[in-house]
């Protein structure tokens, strides 16, 4: 078990408090709830920390259009955040709100400390203004193109294009979001975070950050590019005063993670302990920042959209402010919904409330789904018939038929724990089992968790199976209460591992052992405790029944209108005898989307052979586009990390590109014939990658690499002359 003794905190990022929880949310705040109840089971004593944030634009702008006032706003969905999180079993030990007298105080006092610290200047900056609604214009109320790639994007971030934030002033041709005309820039004072003064301290910092790959090195990126100061002020009514100055709130990035402080400040107070032990660890970095003398652990759970704020803003303004540092910092992957985008405007989105606990589906099953289906910084796809197939084939034929078997044949032919031995090599595959089960958490690694434990219900099947308690008990009772008891052992020690996954049914699975208490409260150590021989069972009952097909339809109906009225809302199917004519065809063009990638290149010189005898040596123009046409497609350089053949093609690759994403690109083109395979890794090349997903040969391809073709058989990769980082954009 842990011998650490450090207090450790652990967080979630805070969910806006302007919408219903959905499925995006449960893949932050489950798997950190699994950690936080593995930490206990190691005997860690773990604060767990959330809270709704209530401030920012965002907020502004959903309770505008719903009539009402933010704080009316915030407190329906606040309420709404608790209860979800309540019936997903996932426990805070306290859970707040930013707009909280605790994180006034809070955020006031270390903004004033970054203040009295030289850390905050004041600057007169160009800020958007629309002359139509007379008001200046924060963050989301004003919308233009990206200055670094020239997509649409929106005040503080390019949200559809490269995803950089953007400043006050940065956006070209700015419009009001709220009245759609254009806006004007007007000069105003505000004020900013010496984030450049921490360029050296976020190197070193960076290298001892423990945590997911994917958030320390996507950090690491940022911090080489170079570190711009931020603006920490904004033209609202709705927030955390800035000091002294009339007008302005603290920026929602600056209150939101000081939220974290102050909720622990909240549990302090409810539990007569110290919140300083957390955030006040005794910080004395050395010259070069690293975190050797620090005596707390701060652990962070968060999306992958919020790593820069909280490896690169929030460290660096809680160093300038003298608190302590966060020391792990947990990011998610992505979410889809069968195979698509997560859009809530597209319909591709599942709600936690309305399409799933209400369905009557158990919060246990989205928690296994959750934690297993996929390394936690990779990209978890969601569909119904997935759920099902996954929870049918593990949860019910393998965890749930053992449990089953075992204490059903257990309470009909003894009617308690018959007395028995455990088998040392029961004991020590537990034992084992557990050491593996707790490093994977240690490493972030839910799905090796899951994994883990479910292969030793493989072999508790197999230990149940192979010994025949059903001819035993005709012939030797004895001996056959020998094989129940060391069966009931391994459910004793699986219903203690898999707590932290399926809290509830293994908590039902407890009291049917004939165990009393929590089992939330028992230790991993517990496991391997043998089993009290005459203990009454208590009645067996099925812990997990199959999703039935039926059942699964109907999720899959309601799934595809939702779809369908979002896109006819957005204008994007036009009528429904398109969707007819689009069904029709659907499966003919996927029995010819391999031939088409077979005959690419010869399809590309027919075509221009057919051009040269209809024209002659003219070049057939196809039809002019604007601007706007062209910054439709999204080219972004790439480099070649891999590149393998694909089995039903001879004219196919399958190729691996990174483009600045937490996660390669997988990319099928016809360039085989062109080059060897060898001979394309490490090349840095041009890729579309806006372009929809396609399947070739069975392969799924997420963009395309652009080549030239002379036609006559001469073809070669668009390269850029000079070595650029994966992820620039092609402008």
């Amino acid at each position: 078990m842990s011998q650490d003794t450090k207090p450790m905190i652990v967080t979630c990022g805070l969910p806006y408090a302007n919408g219903m929880a959905h499925l995006g949310h449960m893949r932050t705040y489950v798997p950190a709830d699994i950690y936080v109840r593995s930490q206990r089971k190691q005997g860690r004593d773990v604060v767990f920390i959330c809270g709704s944030d209530t401030h920012g634009t965002p907020v502004v702008v959903n309770a505008e259009k719903e009539g009402v006032t933010p704080k009316e706003l915030v407190t329906i969905y606040h309420k709404h955040f608790l209860d979800i999180f309540t019936r997903m079993g996932v426990h805070f030990d306290a859970y707040g709100t930013t707009d909280d007298e605790e994180n006034h105080i809070r955020t006031t006092e270390i903004v004033q400390k970054l203040i009295d610290n030289d850390y905050v200047y004041a600057k007169n900056i160009d800020i958007a203004y629309c002359p139509h609604c007379d008001r200046f214009l924060p963050d989301r109320y004003v919308e233009g193109i990206c200055p670094h790639c020239e997509a649409v994007a929106r005040g503080d971030e390019c949200d559809q294009g490269c995803k950089k934030p953007l400043y006050p002033g940065e956006l070209i041709d700015p419009r009001c979001t709220v009245c759609k005309n254009q806006a004007e820039y007007r000069s105003q004072e505000h004020y900013f975070f010496k984030l450049s003064e921490f360029d050296g301290f976020l190197k070193e910092y960076l290298e001892a950050l423990k945590g997911t790959d994917n958030a320390v090195n996507y950090s690491k990126g940022w911090v080489t590019q170079g570190l711009e100061d931020w603006c920490i002020t904004r033209n609202m009514d709705w927030g955390v005063k800035f000091p002294g100055v009339e007008g302005l709130v603290i920026y929602v990035w600056v209150d939101a993670p000081i939220g974290y402080i102050a909720f622990t400040e909240e549990w302090a107070k409810a539990n007569n302990d110290s919140w300083e032990k957390f955030w006040k660890a005794n910080v004395s970095a050395n010259a070069g920042g690293t975190l050797a003398a620090q005596n707390s652990e701060i652990v962070h759970f968060i999306g992958g959209d919020i790593v820069y704020h909280h490896c690169i803003f929030w460290p660096a303004m809680l160093k300038g402010a003298g608190y302590s540092l966060p020391t792990d910092v947990v990011a998610s992957g992505m979410v889809k919904i069968e195979d698509k985008k997560f859009s809530k405007s597209r319909g591709y989105v599942v709600w936690v409330s309305e399409d799933y606990l209400d369905q009557g589906f158990h919060p246990d099953l989205l928690r296994y789904y959750l934690s297993s289906y996929t390394s936690h910084t990779k990209e978890l796809n969601f569909g119904w018939e997935m759920l099902q197939e996954k929870i049918n084939s593990e949860l019910v034929a393998v965890l749930g038929n053992l449990f089953y078997r075992s204490l059903l044949f257990a309470s009909k032919n003894f009617g308690e724990i018959p007395t028995g031995t455990a088998d040392p090599e029961i004991l020590e595959r537990i034992k084992q089992t557990t050491a593996e089960a707790i490093q994977a958490l240690e490493e972030y690694e839910f799905k090796k968790y899951s994994d883990t434990v479910m292969e030793l219900a493989s072999y508790a099947n197999t230990y149940f199976q192979s010994h025949e308690p059903w001819a035993l008990i005709k012939t030797d009772k004895g001996k056959c209460g020998e094989v129940v008891y060391n069966s009931l052992q391994l459910v004793k020690a699986l219903t203690i591992l898999f707590e932290p996954v399926t809290p509830g049914k293994m908590q039902e699975a407890w009291e049917q052992l004939g165990l009393s208490g929590n089992v939330s409260d028992v230790l991993y150590e517990e496991a391997l405790v043998p089993l009290v021989s005459g203990r009454k069972l208590g009645n067996p009952e099925i812990l997990f029944t199959k999703l039935e097909d039926d059942k699964i339809a109907e999720m899959d109906e309601i799934a595809k209108k939702r779809v369908h009225l979002a896109l006819k809302e957005a204008g994007l199917v036009p009528n429904e005898e398109k969707l007819v004519e689009d069904a029709k065809s659907k499966k003919e063009k996927a029995s010819k989307s391999c031939a088409a990638g077979e005959k690419m290149s010869e399809n590309k010189a027919d075509s221009k052979d057919n051009k040269t005898e209809k024209h002659g040596n003219e070049p057939e123009l196809l039809p002019e586009i604007t601007i706007d046409d062209f910054f439709k497609a999204q080219i972004k350089v790439g480099k070649i990390l891999s590149a393998e053949t694909i089995e039903k093609s001879t004219k196919l690759y399958k190729i691996m590109v990174d483009v600045g994403e937490l996660e390669p690109r997988q990319i099928v083109s016809g360039i085989r014939a062109y080059y060897e395979m060898d001979e394309l890794v490490g090349k840095t090349v041009c890729v579309i990658v806006n372009l929809k997903a396609a399947k070739l040969c069975g392969v799924q391809s997420q963009g395309m690499i652009l080549a030239a073709d002379d036609g006559n058989g001469k073809v070669c990769l668009l390269m850029p002359d000079q070595e650029l980082e994966p992820g620039s954009d092609v402008c």
